[in-house]
């Protein structure tokens, strides 16, 4: 068997990465590629749809690649394939290990995700595809955004190629205080591809989509090489008040985010602990000389420094702290760039100086009062000399630090044992963070250097009625800086109408005091009417931070509550399906078990190179074969070559049941089993002019990509529509050739032309004309498109007893020959079979012959809404 390899790389919050190596004749192709971003009060909710199709007359082997943020949970992702869904399922890491192992032991490879850079850990998977078959992949994972350098962000790597026919990424964001900023760039933006870029934003909500068609991906149009070859940022930021901070509730959990503006600044004092050992040499100290010369100027007046370098020695820059003046920093700037790197290394030596030079300056008063004190750790590997057990070593730094000086420690490269410096970091109220050996190094210094070079309160508590809230997350902090965020989360009691919130912090000057009142009520109906947002997420949210906290604190934790820690986040990580460095999604495919576990940010042994990339850390994929229960023999699933089937429609109570397997047994199985009627709204109602009779037709499947429902090239009309998670359509695309148009209808309908676009609300009468076509939107009610062809498109607003957009069409008879799609193919060629029962008959659509039968239905169309509609009833199966 033959391998072929596609690649989807996807990154939230840092990046998202779409990579597919080039297109090859009779080769696995990528048809249809979706990403879906929701974000909601931060919190982040991603669902990758992948679909791909064997174009080859032999089966092939496809490995499907996300990348995504080392902050992320995954929580969901399964594989379709011929009809039948293969689910993941989380497990706690101990017992999904056995199977890793045991399939190790039997020599049997074993897939690998692993971190593949600065932020990303990498998700694959590989199945076998057989001759024209299709493959649906979907990965789901989640993430908390932070705020950094005032902004939350994402940044999109676009990279396929090859063209992919249908290719989108949309990103919704609900935000309740606001959006006041939004913003996007690309590197590879052209003036064809812009059009394809469609931006709408209102007061507290924002919609970016780039769904590029074939021919704007196209370099050139006689070559098949694509455009989409760089980045794509979003950036975007929210109203902030003045007062304590900004409160959401919803479904008795809450959210409470503090990030205040326009605060003096509070003066710092820091001592830099800079590695000049042997080690260094070469880019990396020159690196360090580049990058310390910006982090000298970006000093404050009223700041307070000093340089410590250390190798197998230990070298003051002077004897004590320094004032930043003009003076002082050039004369720094000019020692650095006369280190060397030479020498063995101690660390211990180096922070105990960095400790005693502030504990001098503080005991001989010489800095300002009510400032912060912190250490800059900058180093490329392990204690040589001196003392050089790492335990011993943040024994030694904890005792002399007493958790009066914030110690950040950056680890250049890999030969550094990160486990060691994070432990040490995160002992003395810092974090620590890996510097990677690129070009950039120097820029990578310096953009840690800003995300704590204003610091602007300390000793923040957020202070909540004990009798109000349960399950808090951490609401005590040592600092925050500027351009960053705190958020504490935690659940609400029942009887609660009013939850009061007290901040109290220290300023520079003195003491902070901040209160506020949060209307349960108020702030719960915010969330009421937001179509989009995904589910119970304020409660994942809180489980999300929740679970995330628990295990940085468990790294500097004593065993005994370490355990108790480890053992509280697995509860959670189990509970909301979250994969976690504690538990194990388990793949089920055809033929095997895969046993996916989240990676840390590993040490040196655990280090590996890829292609000369460093990486670190492992998903670790085995592989059991599926028994066949019926005679005990390991068998292999047989493939199936994928068909459009069209069936009359099945009883959905029972597929509810049995969770849809009635709906795989009929599709994999082909036959048309006519089903008790019930009075329900159907998807859509089609009139046939020329039998004068109407079709009740439901689309089955889980689909969440857009379905092409009619394209007619002649008249210029072209309807795509998108089903949402409460399976009725909730979405459509209305393209016109003739005017150049497309309107999107959702919970607003918005009019995009020559890149404009125009927000029309559901919940305003309006009536214009664009050229020829007529645009008419009736206040709750409907949306009519009239263009000069005589032909209607016509959507009905439905909110009860469940939202959905209910689409027809009038002036049927206009379409021209060509028209096709899931809908158009019923405008051409398709008529009934002559029959005297009266419940059941044949359809003949596109030369095909079907069995339907006659149910009553609930009319949604205008004209004769909610009225009962005797039709002929079947499902289609895209």
């Amino acid at each position: 068997m033959e391998k072929h390899i596609f690649f989807v790389w996807l990154v939230f919050s840092s990046q998202i990465v779409l990579a597919y190596p080039a297109k090859h004749q009779n080769d696995i192709e990528i048809y249809s590629l979706n990403v879906d971003c929701k974000v909601a009060s931060r919190f982040a909710h991603t669902v990758i749809t992948s679909r791909v199709v064997n174009r080859a007359n032999e089966s092939k082997e496809a490995l499907f690649e996300v990348e995504l943020p080392k902050t992320a949970f995954i929580t969901n992702f399964s594989m379709t394939i011929d009809g039948k869904t293969y689910p993941g399922t989380i497990k706690e890491k101990k017992s999904a290990q056995d199977q890793y192992d045991a399939a190790v032991s039997r020599g049997q490879s074993a897939g690998l995700v692993k971190s593949t850079g600065r932020k990303l850990e990498q998700f694959h998977v590989t199945v076998n595809v057989a001759a024209a078959g299709k493959v649906t992949f979907e990965l789901i994972y989640e993430e908390l955004l932070k705020l950094k350098h005032g902004k939350y962000e994402l940044l999109i790597k676009v990279k396929p190629k090859q063209l992919v026919n249908h290719f989108q990424i949309d990103a919704h964001i609900f935000e309740p205080q606001g959006i006041n900023f939004l913003e996007t760039n690309s590197t590879f933006m052209t003036n064809e591809l812009s059009n394809a870029l469609k931006i709408v934003q209102n007061e507290n909500k924002a919609h970016i989509s780039f769904k590029p068609t074939i021919t704007q991906q196209k370099k050139h149009p006689e070559l098949e090489e694509t455009l989409l070859d760089g980045d794509f940022l979003i950036r975007y930021d929210v109203n902030r008040s003045g007062t304590a901070g900004d409160i959401q509730i919803i479904n008795g959990y809450f959210v409470h985010y503090f990030a205040p503006t326009q605060m003096p600044v509070i003066p710092k004092n820091v001592v830099f602990v800079i590695d000049e050992s042997g080690s260094m040499m070469g880019s990396k100290i020159q690196q360090t000389k580049e990058a310390m010369k910006k982090i000298l100027e970006d000093l404050n007046p009223e700041d307070h420094f000093n340089l410590v370098f250390f190798s197998g020695s230990v070298l003051e820059w002077k004897p004590s702290l320094l004032q930043a003046t003009e003076e002082n920093i050039q004369l720094a700037k000019q020692y650095v760039q006369t280190i060397r790197a030479q020498g063995a290394t101690d660390i211990n030596r180096a922070l105990l100086t960095a400790t005693d030079q502030l504990n001098k300056a503080t005991s001989s008063e010489l800095l300002l009062e009510g400032s912060i004190s912190i250490i800059i750790l900058l180093t490329d590997g392990n204690p040589t000399t001196g003392v050089t057990n790492v335990n011993t070593i943040q024994e030694n730094i904890k005792k002399a630090n007493k958790e009066k000086y914030f110690l950040y420690c950056l680890g250049f490269g890999f030969d550094v044992s990160y486990t060691f410096l994070e432990k040490m970091a995160l002992s003395n109220g810092g974090v620590a963070r890996r510097i990677y050996e690129d070009s950039d190094a120097a820029l990578q210094l310096q953009g840690f250097y800003q995300e704590v070079a204003t610091p602007i309160l300390k000793e923040i508590e957020m202070k909540y009625p004990e009798n109000a809230v349960q399950e808090l997350t951490q609401n005590n902090f040592k600092v925050l800086y500027d351009g960053s965020e705190i958020a504490v989360a935690g659940k609400i009691g029942n009887e609660i109408d009013i939850l009061p919130v007290e901040i109290k912090a220290q300023t520079h000057t003195g003491t902070l005091t901040l209160k506020e009142e949060a209307n349960v009520l108020e702030k719960e109906q915010v969330f009421e009417h937001q179509k989009y947002i995904f589910g119970n997420f304020m409660e994942r949210l809180w489980a999300y931070l929740t679970i995330q906290q628990l295990l940085q604190k468990s790294i500097s934790a004593e065993e005994e509550e370490q355990k108790s820690l480890e053992a509280k986040a697995l509860e959670l990580s189990l509970k909301y399906s979250f994969v976690t460095p504690l538990t194990s999604m388990v793949v089920t495919k055809p033929d095997a078990e895969e046993v996916a576990n989240k990676p840390a940010e590993a040490d040196n042994e655990n280090l590996w190179r890829d292609g000369g990339r460093h990486t670190t850390g492992t998903w670790m994929y085995s592989r059991r074969p599926i028994m066949n229960l019926m005679n005990g023999l390991t068998t292999r699933h047989r493939d199936v070559q994928l068909t459009p089937l069209v069936q009359t429609e099945p009883n959905n109570e029972n597929l509810r049941r049995d969770g849809g397997k009635s709906r795989i047994r009929n599709r994999l199985s082909g036959k048309f089993t006519p089903l008790p009627s019930t009075h329900e709204y159907p998807h859509f109602i089609l009139h046939l002019p020329n039998e004068n009779k109407e079709i009740c037709l439901n689309i089955g499947g889980h689909l969440q990509l857009p379905i092409s429902l009619l394209s007619d090239p002649e008249k210029g009309i072209q309807v795509t529509g998108k089903l949402g998670e409460n399976r009725q359509f909730v979405q459509y695309e209305i393209a016109y050739q003739n005017p150049d148009i497309r309107i999107d209808v959702k919970e607003e309908i918005v009019l995009n032309q020559t890149g404009n676009a125009t927000m029309l609300p559901w919940t305003t009468t309006i009536s214009l004309t664009v050229q020829s076509l007529k645009i008419m939107v009736e206040e709750d009610k409907s949306l009519t498109l009239s263009g000069a062809d005589n032909i209607t498109i016509k959507i009905s607003y439905e909110e009860f007893p469940e939202h959905f957009l209910g689409l027809y069409f009038m002036g049927t008879d206009n379409f021209s020959d060509q028209v096709t799609g899931l809908l158009g193919q019923f405008y051409f060629n398709t008529h009934f079979e002559k029959t005297n029962h009266r419940t059941k008959t044949k359809i003949i659509i596109q030369g095909q012959s079907h069995n339907v039968i006659r149910k009553s239905k609930k009319d949604y169309r205008v004209e004769s809404r909610n009225k009962t509609l005797d039709c002929w009833s079947l499902v289609i199966n895209p």
